[in-house]
């Protein structure tokens, strides 16, 4: 077995994929929620178990959100006989500030890459809605639950475009704070504003009054880099002896496609617009990433994204991430590790430049 060590950052569990779409159509058993994959998941802590709300493509194309638990959060996975999570309707529980005609519109295209931020007893579940008619428009949109069976949809935290958000879980100088990654119209989902993580703060997380600062606190720009050509941000932070550790995605164009690597960030504990970014990734698409039979479905090759980590009382944490799109995996790493790797080998964090010498 390999040795944890800043040349393997990060650890494959030996037994990946621990969930995958033939798991889930052995208990979502109505044709119409048998799904091809299992992936980008929110990951916490409940009553005993680690839940796993993940993302699965039914058939149709549209992506809906169901949960899984498990006691050790690797193996004997249990998982809930229908999804969580559809595109809402009248029938749902809203907010009083939302639209409620408005969001059922926002959501019927379906609902993608959840994140799980706890934040004293309640679960505020961040996730991407797909607008039913238009064409790539989707809004972060935020719901809350305390027991996983019902859930409160807020709506859209900004009325913009945006793909990634994921929440501090507690207060930090008197406010909350999140990581903002933008969309634009770039047809290839790669460049411009792809480039760019923004922060932002708000006193209350319901009330969508997000203040988001207008530098980012993490940019690409041109030259060689595994994130040269798309960041954003993967796990909800975790707060550690050494700072709040992000696990972030980034992409580099080939001529053969876009391959995703996970990435790790540090903020300081009490001004998270501080960062340390590690210029190294921690992790790369391999073919131990999407085991699956040969006429299995693979939905996008050369893809690692993770939705949610967890940390162990040892500082180990746990990094649930997607393989291809297709199949959920998990690798283990430790919090030190982690650190070291942006101390020693940073990079500038608004344009991606190494910041130690090669010889």
């Amino acid at each position: 077995m390999k040795k944890l060590d800043l040349c393997n950052p990060i650890i494959r569990y030996k037994a990946n994929p621990i969930i995958t779409a033939f798991d889930v159509n052995k208990v979502w058993i109505d044709p119409k929620f048998q799904t091809i994959t299992v992936h980008n998941a929110g990951i916490t802590e409940y009553d005993g178990d680690v839940l796993m709300l993940f993302r699965s493509h039914l058939r149709n194309g549209m992506s809906v959100l169901g949960i899984a638990r498990s006691k050790n959060g690797l193996d004997n996975w249990r998982i809930d006989k229908l999804p969580a999570l559809l595109p809402c309707t009248q029938n749902d529980n809203f907010a009083s500030r939302t639209n409620m005609e408005e969001l059922i519109e926002n959501e019927q295209g379906g609902l993608e890459d959840p994140r799980i931020t706890k934040i004293e007893d309640t679960y505020y579940i961040t996730y991407s809605a797909y607008h039913s008619t238009i064409a790539h428009r989707v809004r972060v949109s935020l719901a809350t639950t305390k027991d996983f069976k019902s859930f409160k949809r807020y709506g859209p935290v900004l009325k913009t475009d945006m793909r990634n958000v994921v929440l501090f879980s507690e207060k930090i100088g008197g406010k909350y704070y999140g990581l903002f990654r933008p969309n634009d119209n770039t047809l290839d989902h790669t460049g411009g504003i792809f480039k760019q993580i923004k922060i932002g703060s708000v006193e209350n997380i319901k009330s969508g009054k997000w203040h988001i600062q207008e530098q980012p606190i993490m940019m690409q720009k041109d030259g060689p880099s595994s994130f040269s050509d798309k960041i954003g941000p993967g796990a909800p932070p975790i707060k550690t002896k050494h700072g709040w550790i992000n696990i972030f995605h980034g992409v580099r164009s080939t001529m053969d496609g876009n391959p995703y690597v996970l990435g790790v960030a540090l903020h300081n504990l009490e001004n998270p617009k501080q960062v340390k970014i590690s210029n190294i990734p921690i992790i790369f698409p391999s073919k131990a990433d999407c085991l699956v039979s040969d006429d299995s479905y693979v939905h996008v090759p050369n893809v690692v994204f993770s939705c949610g980590a967890i940390r162990k009382d040892n500082g180990d944490i746990y990094v649930y991430y997607g393989g291809n799109d297709t199949v959920m995996n998990v690798a283990i790493t430790h919090e030190d590790i982690l650190a070291e790797l942006c101390e020693k080998y940073p990079q500038e964090p608004t344009s991606g430049r190494p910041l130690y010498q090669l010889n």
